[in-house]
């Protein structure tokens, strides 16, 4: 696995652990509306501060996370990675991906996103990767799409909400 903590760098963005220092950052992202329009509500700044938290928890856990995603000048674009997630009563290999709503629809997430499918490949070389999305969020859907995921199935573990399952094989 080399000693890389997170995904390469793209031709726009790096990508590095999120910090306590982030929390500006990820409540602004993370407590916008537009950003979080298919979650049941925006995160509050103590939220954001556990999000950080609990990514952190992953990276010493698991080896990795969500990452801070940011242009190669240091502007902050978002986060995006992997995380283990419950479909349908399984664990399943999640790529997430967040951006800062006036910086969506300029690739960002497509790019990011890509990186941590490299990064899984590179890790697991085997197995499967999803993308767990709102129905009705046709930019998700699109950005795995792009990625070369396609619909599987249906999550319906969560009372609000079926959730679109988009999956394809690492090896």
């Amino acid at each position: 696995m080399g000693d890389r903590r997170w995904p390469a760098a793209t031709a726009r963005l790096r990508f590095r652990e999120l910090e306590e220092a982030d929390l500006d950052d990820m409540a602004a992202l993370l407590g916008d509306p537009r950003v979080m329009a298919f979650y049941p509500a925006p995160k509050t700044r103590d939220e954001a501060a556990g999000w950080i938290a609990r990514n952190r928890a992953r990276y010493a856990e698991e080896g990795f996370g969500l990452w801070a995603v940011e242009t190669h000048e240091g502007d902050f674009v978002g986060d995006c990675g992997l995380t283990w997630q419950q479909v349908n009563g399984r664990r399943v290999l999640e790529v997430g991906y967040h951006v800062r709503a006036e910086l969506q629809g300029r690739g960002y997430a497509t790019e990011a996103a890509r990186a941590c499918v490299e990064e899984a490949r590179r890790r697991f070389a085997t197995g499967v990767l999803t993308a767990i999305i709102h129905p009705e969020n046709i930019a998700s859907r699109r950005v795995a799409e792009k990625l070369g995921m396609a619909h599987t199935e249906d999550d319906r573990a969560h009372p609000w909400i079926v959730r679109a399952v988009m999956s394809l094989r690492l090896g």
